[in-house]
Parts: C-alpha cells; structure tokens; sequence
C-alpha cells in the first residue's frame, strides 16, 4: 500500500508519494478566507487571460512558469479565477514547493562523481548473496555485470526524499554537483501538530545529499549501489546518481516541487527518472466527479495538467520516465471508490465514487513506464496494484508472504542502504551501532561500516526498472547536454523486448494466503499482473539495438 498514501513503494510507517500542502481544508472560499498562494494552469495561448481573470479576482502575479504554462498567484478566491474559460486549474502552492537552490544552466556540464570508483576483483559485493531480487533479473557478476554496468555518463535522477549523498554504497557513484532539494521543512502542519519535525539546517532546508527519510536512499541504492567492496550492488552499478528531492521529510510529494524536479531533470540532461510516489494529496485525480467541490475539481485538474505538462515536456526532452504503479491492491481499471483522499490535512479523507477516468499520478499518465511488484517466487506480490492498461512491466519489490523459495535466511524483502541516522531515529540500533532488528544490516569493510535495510513495495520494484533502462542507455545513448540522449521510446522498446514473458497463473484468480482474490487479465505479451513481463538485466545488457 503507499505509505499514508503517498510513497507508492516502501510498504512501511511513513509514506512517500505527494505533495504538501497549505493550512486549509478544499472546499468553498468564505469571505473570511486568508489571502494564499496558488498555481494557475491556462489553456495554451491563454496566459494573458488567465492573468486578467486572477487581477480581476483580485489576485497580485507572484511568479510565472511559461514551460508548463501556469502563474503563481497570491489570492483569497481561487473559485472566482477558476471559472474563467482560459484556466484549467487551480491549486495551492503549498509552503514547501520552492525553486530549485540553484539556477539552471541551459547547457549543464556533466559533473563527475565525487568519490573514486573501485571494482571489486570478483565482480559482486559482501551482501550480494542477500540479492535475491538481482539474481532474479540477472544483475550478477555473470550477467549483465559482465557486459554492461552502465556508466559515469548515464544521469539517473531519483524523484524521491532524497538521497544520503555520504553513505558508503552511494557516495562514490553521488553526482552533487547537480543534485538538487526542491522542498523545505515544516515542522508543523496548520494545526501545530508535528509534521517534518525539527529544521536541521538554516532556512528549514536540507542540503541536496541529505535524506532524513531513507526512502529515496533506498531506491537509488537498488539502482546504481557501486560495486566497491562494501554492501550491496546495483543494477547499474556505475552510473551517476542525482538527487531530485521533492519528498517531504513526512514523506508528502506536493505538485510544485514535483513539477520543479521534473522540469530541472530534462533542462539539465538528466537520462531516466524514478517516481516511487504519488502526488498528493489526491490518491486519484478526478476532474469532474459529483461527489466533490467546486474547489476540489478545480484542484484535481491542475494536478492532472500539471503533471501531464511536466511529464511531456521531460518526456520530449529525452528524459525516461519510471513509476511505482502503487500498494493498494487495486486494479486500476477498476476502481469504484476512494477512500484516502485527500490525505492532507490530516483527517480531510473522505469515501467517495469514482472510474476509470480518475487516474493516479504519475503511474497513469501517457509517458510513464509503470511497474508492479513480485516476490522471490515470482508471483504479483499481493499489496502492488495491477492492470491491463496500466501495468508496463515488472521487477522484484519483495513479499514477506511469498513461501515459495528457500532464500537461505535472507528476507523476502529487497535489502538496500540506508542513512545511519535515520536508523538510529527511528530506535533500531544500539548506541554502539549494531542493529536491534533482522530488518537492518551492517557491513564493515576495512574499518568503514554502512547500514542496509529490507524493505518491501512497488517502490523498491520500480528501481530495478530504472537501473535497466540506465543499462540500455549506457550501451546505446549518444553524448548530449548533461548525460547521454536516447529517445525514451526506444528505451522503452528495449525494455519491453528484453523483458521475460511471464503469462497470468491459472487460474487467472489468483487467491492469495490473506483469502484475498485478485484476478489477472490479458495474454503473455502483456497482461495486468506483470505487464510485458519480468525486467530482464542480462538480456538488456546484451540486446542488440
């Protein structure tokens, strides 16, 4: 399931997946309604307009986007402004949705890594027998280890909480010079109530190499963990690794700051994009359903075109594009109500009706490769949510239910690293360091430790997607502004054509140990539960464009 709806990978506490937002329930505006800030998405050609009709309002112009075609405006009657025919929608700009901390360069010069690259003779690292997740892909010493890693030219952009830039099993492969933090902390919501905790750092905002989460630590550790004697491996373990911080530390991923990351990702030259979240705080984005408000449409649809925007435009800019399709359980295409929605403030969910036309963004948008779960055994692990339309193709997330392979004694979760002070936060180490739970591990190597977690969901699926495109793009990718360039289409081909077919189970009713049924639907060549099949590294790393 997403994490309080908002991580759609790490089946845990915290939840990742959205957007934060400002004080104030949707709803309709009272004449008493404080003056806030709020994204306004125009029709194309229509800015001038939209501008007219938010002065009208009377709204003063903050600030504009004109790549993605919406204004920042400071207003206290959004509804008024919405009703104009030149404006498709309208949301708050919630407080942590800042610009990036430094200004994009139309020509960014790719950075090199920060720490030296070091091989290990034998090809595959202390805890590597713990990765049952990249054996199952081919991710070994004689797999796709031996014909490709990727390389320190592929930028790999995790859209997530952040990344431990200084951990062991990342730093060497942690391009800092671009990484970027595209929120700010809030240590309280609207009502006092802690929400990111104390600020650290001045202004309330984290450097580009803090992850104070471990999520997105997780994810970029699956993807391209060095092969350097220490830990665990990637899939591509020789790529360069960029932060793309739009993840709270409470773990919401708000509109703005996704848009931000987005939007620098393809200026900068960034290669491929995970997106192991949903944006929030709407599990699924309707844009025109009678059970909400006026304000709540109006909030829906700007999402619905803000991401659309900002996923077209990476999109065509050579940026590939992967996401958790999410932990529901749900079939997409068949969703009849919601009940998580929306997440934020806290204790605004309400059930409502929705269909198909509802989508959860970013795994249904038109541009996304989208990526369910399965355990050690290989079967749809049952909390990833499935679909005909929706699902693409899909990788090893873990599931602590699967019985159906002898892991000799390792977790049927995906093992990965994770910040050490996150881990001490949160009471699983002993002062001296070492883990209280089977859940974390620890690695010392020539007197420097490094901590790893098992973690489980589409999130830690979606990754091993990731680190296989950056693999194709290694191989086939031409020099470019920032990394290489390979249309994300032709990605996407390779892909899909490297994947291994894996058909529904039969019966297609497949009843899970829970007493839960979930039902597969479509052929081999692309069905429901895994898409076009099992990611396959081995073969992406010998496929012949």
């Amino acid at each position: 399931m997403h994490a309080r709806g908002r991580l759609a990978g790490a089946i845990m506490s915290i939840t990742l997946l959205g957007g934060l937002g400002a004080a104030g329930l949707p709803g309709a505006a009272t004449a008493s309604e404080p003056a806030q800030n709020y994204l306004v998405f125009y029709k194309d050609g229509g800015r001038d307009a939209a501008q007219r009709a938010a002065e009208a309002a009377g709204a003063t112009i903050q600030a504009r986007d004109d790549k993605l075609g919406y204004l920042v405006v400071r207003a206290s009657d959004p509804e008024r402004i919405g009703a104009d025919p030149s404006v498709v929608g309208v949301t708050l700009d919630r407080p942590i949705g800042k610009t990036a901390d430094a200004p994009v360069a139309p020509r960014a010069k790719r950075a090199e890594p920060a720490a030296k690259r070091v091989r290990s003779a034998q090809g595959a690292d202390p805890l590597s027998d713990r990765q049952w997740d990249m054996k199952m892909i081919g991710a070994t010493p004689t797999g796709s280890y031996a014909k490709a890693r990727g390389s320190h030219k592929v930028l790999v952009g995790v859209i997530d909480t952040g990344i431990d830039g200084n951990h062991p099993d990342i730093a060497p492969n942690f391009n800092r010079a671009l990484s970027r933090n595209f929120v700010i902390d809030q240590p309280d919501d609207e009502n006092g109530k802690p929400l990111d905790g104390p600020c650290e750092h001045a202004g309330c905002k984290d450097p580009a190499d803090v992850d104070d989460d471990g999520h997105g630590t997780h994810v970029a550790s699956t993807i391209g963990s060095p092969i350097n004697g220490i830990g665990v491996s990637g899939v591509a373990p020789d790529v360069s690794l960029v932060n793309l911080r739009a993840g709270t530390d409470s773990g919401f991923f708000f509109l703005k700051p996704t848009m931000d990351a987005l939007e620098y990702a393809a200026d900068v030259g960034v290669d491929v994009v995970n997106m192991s979240f949903y944006v929030d705080p709407w599990t699924f984005n309707c844009a025109n359903n009678p059970s909400d408000t006026n304000r709540e449409s109006l909030e829906q649809r700007a999402i619905l075109e803000g991401m659309r925007r900002a996923i077209t435009y990476a999109h065509t800019r050579g940026v590939t594009l992967v996401s958790a399709i999410g932990n529901e359980s749900l079939d997409l295409g068949k969703v009849k109500t919601d009940t998580s929605s929306p997440d934020f403030p806290k204790g605004s969910e309400k059930k409502r009706v929705i269909d198909n036309t509802c989508l959860n963004v970013p795994a249904e948008l038109d541009g996304v490769i989208s990526v369910s779960s399965v355990g050690p055994s290989g079967r749809k692990a049952p909390y990833s949510d499935y679909g005909v339309e929706q699902t693409d193709i899909a990788a090893p997330g873990g599931d602590l239910f699967d019985a159906g392979t002898d892991l000799k004694g390792a977790s049927r979760e995906i093992l990965a690293a994770a910040p050490e002070h996150v881990l001490r936060a949160r009471g699983l180490l002993f002062a001296d360091g070492k883990p209280k739970t089977p859940s974390v591990v620890r690695d010392c190597q020539g007197g420097k430790c490094a901590y790893y977690q098992y973690l489980e969901g589409t999130s830690m699926a979606a990754p091993h997607v990731t680190g296989v495109a950056a693999l194709i793009i290694g191989r086939f990718g031409k020099p470019g502004t920032g990394g290489l360039q390979m249309d994300p289409a032709q990605v996407e081909r390779l892909l899909y054509a490297t994947a291994t077919p894996k058909g529904c189970p039969t019966p297609r009713t497949y009843r899970y140990s829970t007493g839960e049924s979930q039902v597969c639907e479509g052929p081999t060549a692309k069905n429901g539960f895994f898409g076009h099949g099992l990611v396959n590294a081995a073969r992406a790393a010998t496929v012949t464009s």
